[in-house]
């Protein structure tokens, strides 16, 4: 579920905690990768704007509390995105759960060729 606002999106995210990553992300213990939340992060601009792209530049990224899918399977994320002169999109995104933060992303995107 995904709505945009201007160059604003918000989204509620379902995690699905029967996803094989997580047998080995970690056995018995499940967490999201750094690397899904990122990809999301990447998916959802590009599902908003059409076009395809790669990370070209991490200002920041923070991590800051583990999502654990058998525990909290729904994730909300709010993005914001702005395109800059040269092709890129700057984009500062969060995945949160009520006032806990998950992660922290602050970057630019590249338009993929």
């Amino acid at each position: 579920n995904m709505e945009t606002f201007g160059t604003e999106l918000k989204a509620e995210l379902v995690i699905n905690a029967g996803h094989q990553i997580f047998e080995g992300h970690f056995p018995g213990q499940p967490v999201v990768p750094g690397v899904c939340m990122m990809e999301m992060v990447k998916e959802m601009v590009e599902q908003v704007t059409g076009k395809k792209t790669n990370l070209v530049k991490v200002q920041e990224i923070k991590f800051l509390a583990v999502i654990d899918p058998s525990v909290n399977n729904l994730v909300s994320a709010n993005i914001k995105y702005a395109a800059g002169g040269d092709g890129s999109i700057n984009v500062v995104a969060s995945f949160f759960k009520e006032e806990l933060m998950h992660f922290r992303f602050k970057g630019l995107l590249a338009v993929a060729n």
